[in-house]
């Protein structure tokens, strides 16, 4: 039985954790924090959760084998970087450890990072791309929501080298992307009817996509074009991914669109988590799961490669993707305790 604590519970992310890991087979939750709640059982904090009996504390206070940080980026750092000087397993989060070079860090999120010591070591965890490195490592860097659904969008193609470099992703998120801090941007009467497009000048998220593509092409640096937007519901991330396929690269004609999928369901075929799908999904296909629905076509009229793909952020846009890479660093089934079906309608 995996020991596992949860650094602050209070947060979305960690709320979400909690719900996993309740009824993981092969887990047990020993410890939860939260400064602002310090005291509370989290049953009174938080009813949904109230079949778990454990009181909030400030710090992980029992024995664990693993830590899921959720604290925002530097906090985590600081934290998990106790935790693994006392031989603890880290599974982070927030966006301390994603990146590999730590002059972008610093310059996409505007400090200096707390423990750079640590950045070589870390795996980025897109389980997909990178599960050996994620079985071995002690240090786990939970992919962001928006990289989550956009690499898997686009790494067959990339790696296949059928497209060009100019890529463009638009990506709509729900306002839980946002957390759980007060914002008059999240308001209900601000998001509601309305959909807006921000972080216009570049989100945080790119370089993530950036670097992970990058990894898989061997036509040199990508030139990728990243907006994401802002819809009035809680859950979900609906990307949309476009590029235009070199000449060639693949059949013309409906041909080309069967020749996609193929490539696509070849790429994923071992991978429990990703669903390749006939006909364009909607977030409600994820809403609640672990799964990463792709649906892969081409224009025809234009030649280019249109992939549309959706997660549930909360998920496997964060909890149940660090629950996957988990059971991996554990030696336990990778699908082990995320097998649950979409909510839907």
């Amino acid at each position: 039985m995996v020991k596992v604590g949860i650094i602050n519970v209070t947060g979305y992310a960690g709320m979400e954790l909690a719900r996993i890991l309740r009824r993981h087979p092969d887990a047990e939750i020993t410890s939860v924090t939260g400064r602002s709640l310090a005291g509370q059982k989290l049953g009174e904090a938080f009813p949904h959760l109230s079949d778990i009996d454990l009181t909030i504390t400030e710090d992980v206070t029992e024995s664990v084998d693993v830590v899921f940080s959720a604290l925002p980026h530097a906090a985590s750092a600081e934290r998990l970087g106790q935790a693994l000087a006392g031989g603890i397993k880290a599974i982070d989060i927030s966006a301390d450890f994603r990146l590999r070079d730590v002059a972008e860090y610093e310059s996409w999120y505007n400090i200096t990072h707390p423990c750079p010591e640590y950045m070589e070591e870390s795996v980025y965890g897109l389980t997909e791309l990178h599960r050996e490195d994620v079985k071995t490592t002690r240090l786990l860097a939970n992919p962001g929501c928006f990289p989550t659904v956009s690499i898997l969008a686009l790494a067959p193609a990339v790696k296949a080298g059928i497209i060009g470099p100019d890529i463009i992703v638009d990506a709509k998120s729900g306002v839980s992307g946002a957390g759980r801090g007060a914002s008059v941007a999240t308001l209900y009467s601000e998001v509601n009817e309305s959909v807006k497009a921000y972080s216009m000048d570049g989100h945080r998220h790119l370089p993530e996509i950036q670097q992970e593509l990058d990894l898989l092409s061997s036509n040199g640096r990508l030139r990728i074009t990243f907006l994401t937007h802002l819809i009035p519901m809680t859950r979900g991330i609906l990307s949309s991914c476009y590029a235009n396929l070199n000449e060639g690269a693949v059949a013309t004609g409906e041909a080309a669109k069967s020749e996609i999928m193929e490539l696509y369901r070849e790429f994923y075929k071992d991978d429990t988590f990703v669903k390749v799908v006939d006909t364009p999904p909607m977030t409600k296909h994820t809403l609640g799961n672990n799964d990463c629905v792709i649906y892969p076509t081409v224009d025809i009229r234009t030649n280019r490669l249109v992939v549309v793909s959706c997660i549930d952020n909360l998920v496997k846009g964060a909890a149940g993707q660090a629950v996957q890479n988990m059971n991996l660093m554990f030696g336990l089934p990778e699908e082990q305790g995320l097998q649950q079906l979409a909510m839907y309608p």
